[in-house]
């Protein structure tokens, strides 16, 4: 036995009790998708009067992600009969985070998810979020007691469907995918992980849109790249479940116009 052999062995014990087996359910994913088609999108949007977000847009693909893959719903809205598309979006304030559920993504527009974003961003800035109320209480709690009611509260609420008023909290406040922008900080590339109240199975992160040298049809081209990160809940998804996902929210991104609600294309094709 080499002297290295023997290292890495006692190294080999020294972590076995350093560490506990891994118990994680979490797994992790990116997505680099041309941006030409969003950004496109978004100043035809501007020039008719009617601005729209990339983390907008981002979230109509998701929920489009989630409409098309109805396995990666909250399960507790499976079991119910109750799929939809809520999207949860993390809202930066100063000094926290913070954020807010919007309803039915899939059935609106990227412009009304823009202009309804904007809103309910406006709210919870100003410290009167859907989530305010329950954060200053737990909050006020001691350790082991806001612990026990986090707990129970997330299973209430998001497991059962209960409304919980005392504490502020509506059911299922977490909908069934979270969205969260660092593209707005320069950074491009970035994992957050899934606490273990929020109850959904995946959170994407928005990364920034920067020029970056692509391969069309054997030539190099500079395209405006986006990118995308995901963690995902392993109880809930597989990674064929992940990967349909992500050509979903491909596709979205690919040709946004395309996969608007049918009323907003078909007024589309009467202002032509």
């Amino acid at each position: 036995m080499t002297a290295g052999t023997g290292s890495v062995r006692r190294w080999r014990r020294l972590a076995s009790a350093a560490w506990s087996a891994p118990s994680d359910p979490q797994f992790y994913g990116d997505l680099e998708v041309d941006a030409s088609a969003l950004l496109a999108y978004q100043q035809q949007a501007k020039e008719v009067g009617t601005p729209v977000t990339v983390t907008a847009l981002v979230g109509r693909a998701v929920a489009h992600g989630l409409s098309e893959v109805p396995e990666l719903h909250n399960p507790s809205r499976i079991r119910s009969g109750e799929p939809t598309s809520d999207v949860f979006f993390i809202v930066a304030t100063e000094g926290a985070l913070s954020g807010l559920k919007l309803s039915d993504v899939a059935g609106k527009s990227a412009v009304e998810v823009s202009e309804e974003l904007a809103e309910e961003a406006r709210r919870v800035r100003q410290g009167d979020g859907p989530l305010d109320r329950a954060t200053r209480t737990l909050a006020a709690l001691p350790l082991p007691l806001r612990r026990l009611v986090l707990r129970a509260g997330s299973w209430m609420a998001s497991d059962l469907g209960i409304d919980l008023p005392a504490l502020g909290v509506a059911r299922r406040p977490f909908g069934d995918a979270m969205i969260s922008s660092v593209g707005m900080w320069g950074v491009r590339n970035a994992y957050s992980p899934l606490a273990a109240y929020y109850r959904v199975p995946l959170l994407v992160l928005v990364g920034g849109i920067a020029p970056t040298p692509v391969a069309v049809d054997g030539e190099v081209v500079v395209r405006p790249v986006l990118r995308l990160t995901a963690t995902f809940d392993h109880r809930y998804v597989d990674g064929w479940h992940a990967a349909r996902f992500a050509a979903c929210v491909a596709d979205y991104v690919g040709d946004p116009g395309r996969l608007e609600p049918a009323a907003v294309r078909a007024a589309a094709n009467v202002a032509r």
